[in-house]
């Protein structure tokens, strides 16, 4: 079965579908047949195969090195990656230094502006017991002062009820003479 359909295949083929003897080059069949064999002879004869092949070849080799290129570029596109991953972990690393080391001294600062105000207002309250000492002080003495004057004025009338000019006279000698003493 194989071999009749290969045989029909054969026979319905162009050159024997043509009319008269296959070789005679008033058939073009054989005479096309002739041009395709001297082509392939004469690409055969200057190599255009190996020409091709070591195009293929080249072509391949071209193929073969831009990928061991991305392939390196790759590589260090991964390593820079891994180099920036890096500086970024460092950079964040360093940034929550920061961060701590700011709170740390706003923490400082913040204990030290309460120590600053109890000092300031341990001064003030100071400042505030010492002027009112002071009042006080100036108080006491504004009544001492009042007392002293009403006293003088309640001797004075007391002493001016019971003078006498006589006894007024003595006092005047005495503190003439007492005077006197002191200036010798």
């Amino acid at each position: 079965m194989k071999r009749l359909s290969l045989l029909l295949m054969v026979m319905a083929s162009p050159s024997f579908a043509a009319s008269g003897p296959f070789v005679s080059l008033r058939n073009t069949d054989f005479v096309v047949l002739l041009a395709f064999i001297a082509f392939i002879c004469v690409l055969l004869y200057f190599g255009v195969p190996k020409l091709i092949g070591k195009l293929l070849d080249d072509r391949a080799a071209g193929i073969k090195s831009e990928l061991d290129e991305a392939r390196t570029l790759r590589e260090e596109a991964q390593e820079l990656l891994a180099g920036y991953e890096r500086k970024q972990a460092e950079v964040q690393a360093q940034a929550d230094r920061i961060v701590e080391t700011a709170k740390e001294e706003a923490q400082a600062a913040a204990e030290q502006a309460k120590a600053d105000i109890a000092a300031s207002v341990q001064r003030r309250l100071a400042a505030a017991e010492d002027q009112i000492a002071s009042a006080e002080a100036s108080a006491v003495k504004e009544v001492r002062d009042q007392a002293v004057t009403v006293a003088v004025g309640a001797a004075q009338d007391l002493i001016a009820k019971q003078m006498t000019a006589k006894s007024a006279g003595g006092l005047i000698d005495d503190a003439i003479a007492e005077v006197a003493q002191k200036l010798n």
